[in-house]
């Protein structure tokens, strides 16, 4: 018996990443799984470009499972797109229990007084907005059975402390937090869980790339991960640069599931290794 058995969660940016791992944790509970993915460039984001052939991969691990998968691509700050790509899923699969806003971007370093405006704009777009219309197509879906459910956000450490040449970032990821927030006492009289994960520096494409790499190390042209993992490291108190996406998807589960997340609402849940306490 799984602990997510007969359940349906929807996952935004299953591609690869954080996206990918809960795709497959939840799948190995029980779960089938709506993914969705861009699987193209967004605007101002520097990290590498999602494919199709990334989401396929996810399709192909949880079908490994013996659980099934659809997907479809879209932006998620595309609002038709991810309403009728997430009604299509549902009707395949017959309903829907959690959703796991995921998805998001990364954006070059700057100081608040040269950020670009329109790289604002599409830092928001995607982390906020996208996390927002992620909720808003999934409420009506979960509300039809009647039988409660959970929201899962994905923040950040910086939802819950600053850090200097990342505005953008930092506001986007406070922001879920108070959706999260006005959420969980929206949803709670129909026992719709709501609740916010803040992993430290992840494993993944997200960080692992130059532009990170030279946020953190500007003193080099082109840094790499063994340069960087000294200051990834001095950021953390327990002893490791970065967390596994295997790390934040146990935190998903956990607050997915019925059996241990059944009366948790409202919360901020870190998978930081002691960054905000440090």
């Amino acid at each position: 018996m799984g602990r997510l058995d007969g359940k349906v969660v929807f996952i935004t940016g299953a591609g690869r990443g954080m996206g990918r791992s809960h795709a497959i944790r939840l799948a190995r509970e029980g779960a089938d799984v709506i993914g969705m993915d861009v699987c193209g460039p967004v605007a101002s984001a520097t990290g590498p470009v999602t494919t199709p052939d990334d989401l396929a991969d996810t399709v192909r691990a949880v079908e490994a499972l013996d659980r099934r998968m659809v997907t479809f691509q879209a932006d998620v700050a595309d609002e038709d797109a991810l309403t009728a790509g997430l009604a299509d899923g549902v009707a395949q699969l017959g309903r829907l229990d959690c959703a796991v806003a995921n998805a998001g971007i990364g954006v070059p370093p700057h100081e608040v007084a040269a950020t670009p405006a329109q790289e604002w704009r599409d830092m928001l777009e995607t982390n906020l907005t996208g996390v927002f219309l992620t909720a808003k197509a999934a409420v009506p879906h979960i509300r039809a059975h009647g039988e409660g459910g959970s929201l899962v956000l994905v923040s950040s450490a910086l939802g819950l402390r600053g850090m200097p040449n990342v505005a953008s970032y930092v506001a986007a990821k406070h922001g879920v937090v108070g959706l999260m927030r006005t959420l969980a006492l929206e949803l709670a009289p129909e026992r719709i869980r709501v609740n916010s994960i803040h992993p430290t520096n992840v494993d993944t494409p997200l960080i692992q790339n130059e532009n990170v790499y030279r946020l953190f190390r500007p003193d080099l042209e082109h840094p790499t991960r063994e340069d960087v993992s000294g200051v990834f490291q001095d950021l953390n108190l327990l002893p490791t640069p970065w967390v596994q996406p295997e790390d934040v998807s146990e935190a998903v589960l956990y607050l997915a599931a019925d059996d241990s997340g059944r009366w948790i609402t409202g919360t901020t849940h870190r998978i930081d290794a002691g960054w905000i306490t440090k």
